[in-house]
C-alpha cells in the first residue's frame, strides 16, 4: 500500500527540517543549489559531521574486494565528509567529491584544513565544482569507485535514466559504484527533494533488469539491509546499501 500524504509529511517533517524552505530556492538550474547552502538549508547532513555507518562497514568488513589503489569520486559532495573518509580509508591516491555549489566547497575545503585530516590524507582529496551530468574524461581516469548518498534523490526523477547513464559512463569496467539509497520506500511520491528511491528504481536507471535481479552490464556484490541499532531514527527502515560492479 502506497504511503499516505500524511505519512508522507510526517517522515519529511522528521527527516528533513526545513525541507519546504530549501525547495523555495531550487529551479531547474543546477546553480541553485548554492542559493541553498548560501541560506544554510543543508538539511541533509542533519547535524552530521561523520559517514553514515552503513558506508564504513561496506569499505572497512572487507566484503567488497577493492583494489588497493584507484580513483574514486562523491558527486553532490557537499562538505565533504565522505570525500575525506574515501580518501583515508582506502588510501587511494586521487579522491574527487564534486559539486555545483561554489558555497558547498568552500565549506569542504574549510573542513579540510581545520578538522585535523592528516597532510598525508588531504593530499589526495581533490574538490572540484563540477556538473555530473556535463562530466566527461578519458578512459584511462574513469573512475574506480563512486559513491552516491543523498545525490540520487537530489535530482528529479525525471533525470535518473540519465544519472544511470552518466555512470556507465564514468565507471570503469570492473569498477564500483555504491549507492546507499535514503530514503528507501518501495512507494513512489511526489514530495521532494529529498525524493524517493527504490531498489527497483535504481536497476530501472541503470539500463534495466538483466533477468535475474539485477542491472544489465552491472553485478551486484553487496546488497544489505543496515541492522537497525547501528543507524539513527530517521534512517531506520529507510537505507539500504547496494554495491554494483561495472561489468
Amino acid at each position: 500500500m502506497a504511503p499516505s500524504q500524511a505519512e508522507i509529511d510526517s517522515f519529511h517533517k522528521s527527516a528533513f527540517p526545513n525541507a519546504n524552505e530549501m525547495r523555495k530556492y531550487l529551479t531547474q538550474d543546477s546553480g541553485s543549489w548554492d542559493d541553498v547552502w548560501k541560506n544554510n538549508l543543508t538539511l541533509w547532513e542533519a547535524g552530521a559531521v561523520d559517514v553514515q555507518p552503513p558506508l564504513r562497514q561496506c569499505i572497512e568488513s572487507g566484503e567488497v574486494a577493492f583494489p588497493k589503489q584507484g580513483r574514486a569520486m562523491v558527486p553532490g559532495c557537499g562538505r565533504g565528509f565522505d570525500t575525506i573518509y574515501l580518501a583515508s580509508a582506502l588510501g587511494w591516491d586521487y579522491v574527487l567529491g564534486a559539486d555545483v555549489s561554489e558555497t558547498a566547497l568552500a565549506a569542504a575545503n574549510d573542513f579540510l584544513k581545520t578538522k585535523g585530516v592528516s597532510p598525508s590524507v588531504a593530499a589526495k582529496v581533490k574538490f572540484q565544482i563540477t556538473d555530473f551530468f556535463k562530466m566527461s574524461v578519458p578512459d584511462e581516469e574513469k573512475f574506480d569507485l563512486i559513491y552516491d548518498y543523498t545525490f540520487y534523490v537530489a535530482i528529479p526523477p525525471s533525470m535518473r535514466a540519465t544519472w544511470g547513464t552518466k555512470m556507465q559512463e564514468l565507471v570503469k569496467p570492473g569498477g564500483h559504484l555504491i549507492t546507499l539509497m535514503f530514503p528507501h520506500i518501495q512507494e513512489p511520491y511526489d514530495l521532494g527533494p529529498p525524493y524517493w528511491s527504490s531498489f527497483e528504481d535504481y536497476v530501472h536507471a541503470l539500463g534495466g533488469s538483466d533477468g535475474s535481479g539485477g542491472a544489465k552490464g552491472w553485478e551486484i556484490v553487496c546488497d544489505k539491509i543496515p541492522p537497525a541499532e547501528t543507524l539513527s531514527d530517521v534512517h531506520k527502515g529507510k537505507d539500504r546499501l547496494v554495491v554494483w560492479k561495472r561489468l
